[in-house]
């Protein structure tokens, strides 16, 4: 097979890697997905790399499986960060026109966009986006493209993400480690934001909520554009872990019930069987109602929505989430009555995110929510709208809103 059309995503997430391959499709920006793989990752904790070599293990075997799938190498990988160590943050800038013809060039756009992000960072971040949101051309406010117009004055508003330099520094060792070369690395909720919230959801306002294992990434949208971002250190692993120290099994154990009879909202307990699991160690029996695996389950999920609920609130942006209501990603969404439970604590419509048959042919394992941020990464080798000339190249190596908020779970227990 010709690698000259062949993409390859990395997402490098909270505890897992995983890297789908892609090819450009005849239609125009429709990407098929022809090989994937996800694995384990113990070098990584919260998106955080803690073990360069066993990130770059990782990574290797990610990559190489996707590749015996797809019957490809793969060239270049487009990487995909989460974590707390991300911060973003809205900011202006202002550009003159001094020329006589006042005619805005493309060079002007991006004066202005250099202007908006000249200011003063620690020694320890650097810039990984800057996400231009609207622009001001002579006090006139919503001009989507400034270029070709007359003008004296250009502003713009842009929101901008940085990243921790020695995490990104970290990563790219161990994908060099792993003898692949990173085209670059984005921001994983701007990638998955791109291409599973649709234009009128930007426009009306929405909230994007990628629920990882051990990190919430949220994004705030309105007007066509990303307003707020933010990384919160919870996910669906601590789920896993309060049934697996609840029932004393094992962590493989206490995932396995997740998936296979947990919920997120009790509107969806049906007949209360008994299952049957063993302990930690393995052998000794245990019996468990599902009842009481809700039980279990619906406290730390009220607690993540309303962990979200309440940062949301204190952004000062809540008021700006409007229709497009609450859209939600990452494999956490794929827990049985996670919409449900959206829909209850944060008070909007909720849906879990698909991929869009125009823009994708995936088969269906890959279509998943759990992989949205991979998905994503493969259409940004396209020229999407997060392409910014701060998306970080690694180095390579070939070889409205609850202001009390009370236990909505609590009487129905």
């Amino acid at each position: 097979m010709s690698t000259e059309n062949v993409l390859a995503g990395l997402d490098i997430g909270s505890s897992r890697i995983t890297c789908l391959i892609g090819e450009r499709g005849e239609g125009q920006g429709l990407v098929r997905v022809i090989g994937g793989a996800s694995v384990p990752c113990r070098g990584l904790k919260g998106g955080v790399v803690i073990n360069i070599q066993e990130t770059a293990r990782s990574i290797q075997d990610a990559v190489e499986r996707a590749e015996k799938d797809s019957h490809c190498e793969v060239k270049e990988l487009v990487v995909g960060i989460r974590g707390s160590h991300l911060q973003s943050f809205n900011n202006r800038g202002a550009f003159n026109i001094a020329r006589t013809d006042k005619e805005i060039t493309p060079e002007d756009v991006e004066g202005v966009i250099a202007n908006a992000k000249a200011l003063p960072l620690s020694s320890d971040r650097e810039i990984l986006h800057v996400m231009p949101q609207s622009y001001t051309l002579d006090r006139q406010r919503g001009v989507p493209d400034p270029v070709g117009m007359e003008g004296s004055l250009l502003e713009v508003e842009v929101h901008i993400v940085t990243a921790s330099s020695a995490h990104l520094n970290n990563l790219a060792k161990a994908v060099a480690q792993a003898g692949f070369e990173a085209k670059e690395t984005v921001y994983g909720l701007l990638a998955a934001g791109d291409v599973l919230v649709t234009p009128e959801e930007k426009e009306l306002g929405a909230l994007f909520v990628d629920i990882g294992g051990q990190s919430v990434s949220i994004g705030i949208y309105s007007e066509g554009s990303i307003r707020y971002s933010k990384e919160l250190p919870v996910g669906s692993d601590f789920i896993t872990r309060d049934l697996a120290v609840g029932l004393r099994t094992s962590l493989a154990t206490a995932e396995r019930l997740k998936v296979e009879h947990g919920f997120a909202h009790p509107s969806f307990l049906g007949e209360d069987e008994e299952l049957e699991f063993n302990g930690v160690d393995g052998r000794t029996p245990g019996k468990i109602k599902v009842s009481a695996v809700m039980g279990i389950i619906l406290p730390r999920v009220e607690e993540i929505l309303t962990l979200i609920e309440e940062d949301i609130r204190n952004s000062s942006y809540a008021d700006v989430v409007g229709p497009g209501g609450v859209i939600l990603a990452g494999g956490g969404a794929l827990m049985r009555g996670m919409s449900d439970a959206a829909n209850q604590i944060l008070g909007m419509p909720a849906r879990v995110a698909v991929a869009h048959p125009e823009m994708f042919a995936v088969d269906s394992i890959w279509a998943s929510p759990a992989y949205s941020t991979a998905l994503g990464l493969l259409a940004n080798s396209l020229p999407l709208s997060i392409a910014s000339p701060n998306r970080r190249a690694m180095p390579s190596k070939k070889p409205a809103w609850l202001k009390n908020m009370t236990s909505v779970f609590q009487e129905l227990f």
